[in-house]
């Protein structure tokens, strides 16, 4: 053995790697998310390999910088529930990596397992082989003072050992085109492939309530009806990422609702139109802040803010503080149809921005969506709030096997080289 060698053999075995424990290693693990930069899709330190999961690859995932006109940056953090996004999953872990003698954790990583669709046409009777088990490798964080130790190829590795072993048979990540280091590390090392580029979309929430107009009437749907809507209006044939349990995320508490807006008086001799999206509340889960901003933006933004308090009659829709921590109402699930879809979609929006209003600690709707949905266009977005940098990567995991019976059946076609199916579904649990 080289001297080399012998130097890689040292540091793996200074590496232990163990399943979190709350009472021991909460407190180091908040120290650690602290120390980690981060933005919406992954660390952002420049020797950072890390990478985040943001609906069905790994966003929302931990989440590295997405750069921005101007240099702003938006940055988000998670806070109170450690397992927050992974807790809704059927198998979850969170793994911890210690270093040294002195056992300090100075890497974590979380990963799920789920059921979601992978727009596969229905070739029998049988929905079989619609739905596959992905694992979901998310929050992935080193320490800046102990990368390059091989800390975060080991994490990977044993999340995806988990996965693997509950029947996993695809693996994705999501990070940022930006972060080379999380490139390198999953596309390299790991041989991930990249293969979707969702859009985020935001839009800061104001004071003050805006219009519908009046031609559109907006309907709240119960969680059984609205499961309804989505397998009409949402097949899973047509769609990415669809989790096999929608029902149960349309009547999660977060769920804040399903709204559905049709014509008032439509024209019989039109096609029906009609526009859908459910609203999850993140604002308990995670903050957001835009850094880098010139300070003549943010001394004009804090104008508007004195003037709309000193006279709210004059309507003025002044931006909240978005250069301190704040949270976000998410929109997810969003469909229209006809030629008035797209004005619906927007007064969808517009009534999501009035449900989001009445909570203070709400200051921006954001939604994740595919680069060719058409509801891109429709959804109304600020540019400061808005990227298109997120890459999400999957890869087929040689050791999956059919464990759970409709897991591993796919042995026809690889979904790592099809292409997109239409529709790409971004559940807001795992933002």
């Amino acid at each position: 053995m080289g001297v080399m060698d012998e130097a890689e053999a040292r540091k793996k075995t200074m590496i232990r790697v163990r399943e979190f424990d709350v009472e021991r290693d909460l407190r180091a693990v908040e120290v650690l998310e602290r120390r980690c930069q981060v933005g919406l899709s992954g660390d952002q330190g420049p020797d950072a390999a890390v990478a985040d999961h943001d609906g069905g690859a790994e966003r929302k995932k931990t989440r590295s910088r997405k750069k921005k006109k101007r240099g702003m940056s938006l940055y988000v953090e998670q806070i109170g529930d450690p397992f927050a996004r992974v807790r809704h999953a059927a198998d979850y872990v969170m793994l911890v990596a210690e270093y040294g003698e002195e056992e300090e954790v100075v890497g974590v990583i979380k990963s799920c397992t789920r059921m979601v669709s992978r727009g596969k046409k229905r070739q029998s009777f049988s929905s079989s082989k619609q739905y596959v088990k992905v694992a979901c490798l998310l929050g992935l964080r080193v320490s800046p003072s102990h990368r390059r130790l091989g800390i975060a190829t080991e994490l990977v590795r044993r999340a995806e050992s988990w996965c693997a072993a509950r029947g996993a048979v695809y693996a994705t990540i999501a990070t940022t085109a930006s972060n080379a280091a999380s490139l390198s590390l999953f596309a390299g090392r790991f041989a991930y492939a990249p293969f979707r580029r969702p859009v985020f979309l935001g839009h800061p929430v104001h004071r003050h309530r805006v219009r519908v107009p009046g031609a559109h009437r907006v309907l709240r749907l119960p969680p059984p009806l609205a499961a309804a809507a989505y397998a009409a209006l949402l097949p899973s044939a047509t769609a990415e990422f669809l989790p096999a349990d929608l029902p149960a995320l349309l009547a999660h508490k977060l769920t804040l609702g399903t709204y559905l807006a049709i014509e008032r008086g439509p024209d019989p001799a039109l096609p029906l139109s009609f526009a859908l999206l459910s609203v999850w509340d993140a604002t308990r889960s995670l903050r957001l802040r835009l850094g880098g901003a010139p300070t003549i933006l943010r001394a004009s933004l804090a104008a508007a803010r004195a003037l709309d308090r000193h006279a709210p009659w004059l309507q003025v829709p002044s931006v909240p503080d978005i250069f301190r921590p704040f949270g976000t109402y998410l929109l997810y699930g969003l469909r229209m149809s006809g030629p008035e879809g797209p004005a619906l979609l927007r007064s969808l929006c517009k009534h999501a921005h009035n449900v989001a209003r009445k909570n203070p600690a709400c200051a921006v709707l954001a939604a994740d969506l595919g680069p060719d949905d058409p509801a891109v266009a429709a959804v109304p977005h600020w540019p400061k709030f808005s990227c298109d940098e997120d890459v999400w990567c999957i890869k087929k995991l040689g050791a999956a096997t059919a464990v759970n019976g409709n897991a591993g059946n796919d042995n026809e076609d690889d979904w790592t080289t099809s292409p997109p199916a239409g529709v790409l579904f971004v559940d807001p649990r795992e933002f």
